[in-house]
């Protein structure tokens, strides 16, 4: 048999504290759980086991540092010996210790989403709505004990009031919830009418929510305590509700900053213009430069969208396209001086078509 020191990797002068770091790694390691199948590993989980059933208790410690193994009473792997630190277990894998009492504790409700539908505009400046959602409230007939009269529960029978059951699993024996208090300790005898002895009943609300000007889709607003309420006094549970925006059918949002597109003519990009442009603060005028290429990007400053922070507006970008006509949509008289600018610029047009058509019908060549 290996010197249990040696199993655990510990020096023999080791504090408890770091006798039971080494087996909780050991456990977590080899736990026949997360091992399937693995004899081997099944054989170093109960050697640590062992190992720690006697380094982990002071007085078994010093008879064995004393006689050694002959010490130890056990002549073999024994189940049982879980009993004696199932909590630490319970904190490796999320059950509860054997020694642990069971009983009605107050517990936080749970969290509550609400996906939220905005227009461009309600996420671009805030609004005020109503929500109608349903969630779990303490029952008012029994005022959430659960119990009929108010009457106070009556202690488990199945698992004495501890909350735990003792189980067999594999070759050791493990703690579990209870399954008929549900680790309560205790259940209700006369349970109350109106909730079935739940505590709780579901109920439909409405609650006004305010929006903040500036959200953007995915945007979550979190209302602290507008979730389902907590058992047995607990706090209650937060509401969070998501946003999404629709599109805007003109404007494109990107952050705080508003962008569209504006079309010019040949002759408005060569010669400059002034136009009106559409933003979410009402009609811009924008002077637009002789010699305006396509693509070039004008800032209309501060008729953008407020920021989240509160640290002014972005800015309205409008982007300059070009709008090139189709020849079916000009009459002979723009043909024609298209035909001449072409000429004048010295550059060659296509010459069959409709443009040759008129081009024909002008010159009668």
């Amino acid at each position: 048999m290996r010197d249990f020191y040696e199993v655990l990797g510990v020096e023999r002068n080791a504090d408890s504290r770091a006798i039971k770091s080494a087996y909780r790694k050991l456990a977590q390691k080899y736990h026949p759980d997360r091992n399937p199948g693995d004899k081997e590993a099944e054989e170093k989980f109960k050697e640590a086991a062992e190992a720690y059933a006697v380094l982990g208790d002071a007085n078994k410690r010093a008879r064995y540092d004393r006689f050694g193994h002959e010490a130890t009473s056990r002549g073999g792997f024994d189940p049982t010996i879980f009993a004696d630190f199932s909590d630490i277990l319970g904190d490796i894998f999320g059950f509860g210790g054997g020694g642990r009492r069971g009983g009605r504790r107050p517990s936080r409700g749970a969290d509550l989403r609400y996906d939220l539908r905005l227009s461009f505009e309600e996420a671009a400046f805030g609004t005020e709505t109503k929500l109608r959602l349903p969630r779990r409230e303490a029952c008012d007939q029994c005022r959430g004990s659960g119990s009929a009269g108010g009457a106070p529960p009556a202690t488990c029978q199945t698992c004495g009031g501890r909350g735990q059951v003792r189980v067999q699993q594999s070759f050791f024996t493990m703690a579990q919830t209870c399954p008929h208090c549900r680790g309560e300790g205790s259940r209700i005898v006369d349970p109350c009418s109106a909730c079935s002895g739940e505590g709780q009943v579901v109920r439909e609300r409405e609650l006004e929510v305010s929006i903040p000007a500036g959200v953007d889709r995915g945007s979550r607003l979190r209302l602290s305590g507008e979730g389902e309420h907590g058992r047995h006094g607990g706090p209650a549970g937060d509401l969070y509700v998501v946003l999404e925006v629709d599109p805007h059918p003109r404007l494109r949002r990107e952050g705080a900053e508003v962008a569209s597109e504006e079309e010019l003519s040949y002759a408005q990009a060569v010669l400059g213009c002034s136009i009106d442009v559409e933003t979410l603060h009402g009609v811009e005028k924008l002077e637009v430069p002789p010699g305006t290429s396509p693509g070039k990007l004008f800032r209309l400053k501060g008729k953008g969208i407020e920021r989240l922070d509160r640290r002014g507006r972005g800015d309205h970008l409008v982007q300059i396209r070009l709008k090139v006509p189709k020849p079916r949509d000009l009459d002979g008289e723009q043909l024609e001086l298209l035909h001449k600018l072409a000429a004048l610029e010295g550059v060659a047009v296509r010459e069959g078509g409709v443009l040759h058509k008129v081009k024909e019908l002008i010159t009668g060549g």
